[in-house]
């Protein structure tokens, strides 16, 4: 890695740890209800909704509300794409979206996913951009919030039959956290040069007028939804070029916040995690695990991207130092961004969940796309989606004790809970389901012609676009490797059917895990029970996710990227 890469990895660290303590504070202090400030717009909206706020749910109840509130979101988001045709504030006047992409787009931004079969700038008009795709970004991440916060209530309370009310939860998540930082964030990318309007696209004259003729340029309400995609871990563009685009991300200081911004809450989520269960070391304790997967993820995407493609550089010096070489692998990237910025941005954007990029995956090197393929299939818990993230880790926790329990052969207990058979079951339902739905897509998409009529590529990469796009589903993710034409009625309804059952197949599992946790007993700790603060413990867990979370996918990563890279090698 060089100086740069290193001093930018370093400064994207300090930065976010320092953000992290005062905003995880303040989240557990909005979700326990302690900020009376914030009551009386909150009594007002409860009563016009018919909310009652004191009455709490029970996991089942809760679990059902979730499931209710996104389903009419996609019922919305669907509807609003099938009648853009006769909508307003659709400038370009685009017809309505076909029924198969409008299925897989709502259920994408529903469950947090935000894969996008389609180019938003000649798809979508303003009007289902913000009142559907926006609006959504909002509440799937207000979802995820939610629901780790139910769960780390279970940890926290005892011989409780509830875990909170979910109408309350996703209101104070929404009002309060994710609207006051997406306003603030949208002001800045306006401040930097991000477009925020409602005109009419315009023609603009090119260099060379009298070959290519006028250039029409997208306008449009792009710093509003670029906000809380990067703040809600959402990943869905304005257009098609994603954070790419110098409308959507101008300058290396708006590359530098976004980054920033994917990881904000999910690291301070940690914090409030360790303040709510009354111990802050717990907290830290995952916020290790998740800092050090990920430094070691970043480092390698980094390094692999920097020594370029094996190929060319045995053609010689003056064809390896070419525009394509110079200092690493350059294809697919923005030169105002360079290889260490887009290498970083690709592993916090994959770790985190979001799935917002700013250079081609399908461009980097083998062993530079295996990172951000890996940082997915370890269940997108390094730091991950807003929520996800956590309780996704938490649950790899509590497997961790579990398994340490067996080897000294004692009941193992995680913050004074006994983990016990329900526990275990709900816990190997939420990690396993994931891999299920990914592996089982992928075969069923190599296996079938309409599956394999999408690649672009054959061989081994062939094969790693469409386990990255089934992965990407599966874990919630939403960026793609390109060069998979996944706009067909094949792919759009596989990856809707993966994308609902990856996010809910795993909340369920885990609001039941936490209503059972809640209704034990908290136990004293002895001189036999695992301290889950220390740097043991932090090994174990990480041990624990690269053992559980990624040896599912080892088959299909030595058929993929890890081939494509020894070929390049032998080559070369």
């Amino acid at each position: 890695m060089s100086l740069h890469a290193w001093l930018l990895l370093g400064a994207f660290l300090a930065i976010l740890l320092l953000t992290t303590r005062p905003l995880g504070l303040y989240i557990a202090q909005l979700m326990e209800g302690r900020l009376r400030w914030a009551r009386p717009l909150e009594n007002g909206l409860y009563r016009l909704c018919g909310v009652r706020p004191d009455e709490e749910m029970g996991w089942l109840r809760y679990a059902l509300a979730l499931l209710l509130f996104n389903a009419l979101g996609v019922l919305a988001v669907y509807g609003l794409q099938r009648l853009q045709a006769v909508l307003p504030l659709n400038p370009q006047q685009m017809p309505a979206v076909a029924a198969d992409s409008a299925f897989n787009t709502a259920v994408s931004f529903a469950t947090n996913t935000n894969w996008q079969g389609y180019a938003g700038e000649s798809s979508l008009g303003y009007l289902v951009q913000m009142l559907g795709l926006t609006v959504q970004n909002f509440l799937s991440a207000a979802t995820g919030i939610v629901v780790v916060i139910a769960l780390i209530r279970g940890l926290a309370r005892h011989s409780a039959a509830t875990l909170g009310n979910a109408w309350v939860d996703l209101s104070r998540a929404t009002l309060y956290l994710l609207l006051p930082l997406s306003l603030a964030m949208a002001v800045f990318l306006v401040g930097q040069g991000v477009i925020q309007n409602l005109d009419a696209y315009r023609e603009v004259a090119t260099l060379e007028p009298a070959r290519s003729g006028p250039q029409l340029l997208a306008m449009g309400p792009v710093a509003s939804q670029e906000a809380i995609k990067m703040l809600g871990t959402n990943g869905g563009g304005f257009f098609n070029a994603n954070s790419a685009h110098p409308f959507e991300n101008p300058t290396p200081l708006t590359n530098f916040v976004q980054m920033l911004a994917i990881f904000l809450i999910p690291a301070a989520l940690c914090v409030t995690f360790g303040r709510m269960v009354g111990d802050t070391r717990q907290g830290w304790a995952i916020l290790a695990a998740m800092t050090l997967l990920f430094v070691v993820g970043a480092c390698a995407a980094m390094s692999f991207e920097q020594q370029g493609n094996p190929r060319l550089a045995a053609l010689g010096v003056d064809q390896a130092t070419s525009v394509w070489q110079a200092g690493g692998n350059m294809e697919g990237k923005e030169t105002r961004f360079g290889i260490a910025a887009s290498a970083l941005f690709a592993t916090i954007t994959t770790a985190a969940s979001c799935g917002a990029v700013n250079a081609m995956h399908d461009s980097f090197t083998p062993l530079g796309g295996l990172v951000p393929l890996a940082n997915m299939q370890l269940g997108e818990v390094v730091f991950g989606g807003v929520g996800s993230g956590l309780y996704g880790m938490l649950v790899f926790a509590i497997l961790a004790v579990f398994i340490a329990g067996l080897m000294i052969g004692r009941t193992p207990e995680y913050l004074g809970k006994k983990i016990e058979t329900h526990e275990m079951k709900m816990s190997a339902i939420a990690i396993l389901v994931t891999p299920l739905l990914v592996l089982l897509g992928t075969a069923l998409a190599v296996s079938t012609e309409a599956g394999r009529a999408g690649i672009a590529n054959p061989g081994t990469h062939g094969f790693s676009e469409i386990l990255y796009a089934l992965t990407s589903a599966g874990n919630n993710n939403g960026s793609a490797f390109a060069g998979l034409s996944a706009n067909t009625p094949f792919y759009n309804l596989l990856q809707g059917v993966v994308m609902w059952f990856g996010r809910f197949g795993v909340i369920v599992p885990v609001l039941a895990m936490a209503g059972s946790l809640a209704a034990k007993k908290r136990i004293a700790a002895t001189t036999g029970t695992l301290p889950t603060h220390t740097p043991l413990f932090v090994a174990l867990l990480i041990g624990t996710v690269l053992l559980f979370g990624l040896l599912n996918y080892v088959p299909a990563l030595a058929l993929g990227p890890v081939v494509e890279h020894l070929v390049l090698w032998l080559e070369a």
